[in-house]
């Protein structure tokens, strides 16, 4: 079995879509519900630096206190940046999703399917009806 890990957040209609295909390509992965277990302060500059984007690009700002702490504001700096998150977990964006592959922040959630080590293995669609996966296992464009 392939080790895959997803950083979750079980209240998230696109953590729960990724978890699902996740699932749909024969996988259990390994999941860490990051609000009630955050990852460490290294476990999370070093998932930042596996995934290649800025700090910044990991905010989340929907239904978070960004706004309320002036996150948007060009003073703060990576490692400040980092600090809020481990404050407050909520504002790191999800589902974080590591496989043997790569590791990625899975928005939208068929961004998943570029770091799977299997093949889907039938249909699935998202919680709204929207068809992902069509009865073949392909991508539904």
């Amino acid at each position: 079995m392939m080790s895959i890990r997803i950083y979750h957040n079980p209240a998230c209609g696109t953590s729960r879509n990724v978890l699902a295909l996740i699932r749909n390509s024969g996988e259990e992965p390994e999941i860490v519900d990051y609000l009630k277990t955050p990852p460490d302060r290294d476990t999370l500059v070093d998932l930042i630096g596996q995934m290649g984007i800025p700090v910044r690009a990991l905010l989340r700002q929907k239904g978070t206190p960004y706004d309320e702490l002036g996150l948007g504001d060009a003073k703060w700096t990576d490692d400040e940046l980092v600090d809020f998150m481990m404050q407050h977990p909520i504002l790191i964006n999800r589902p974080i999703v590591v496989t043997p592959l790569a590791v990625k922040l899975c928005r939208p959630s068929e961004a998943v399917l570029d770091i799977l080590p299997n093949p889907q293995q039938g249909p699935i669609a998202k919680e709204d009806g929207t068809p992902l996966i069509d009865a073949s296992g392909k991508r539904v464009a």
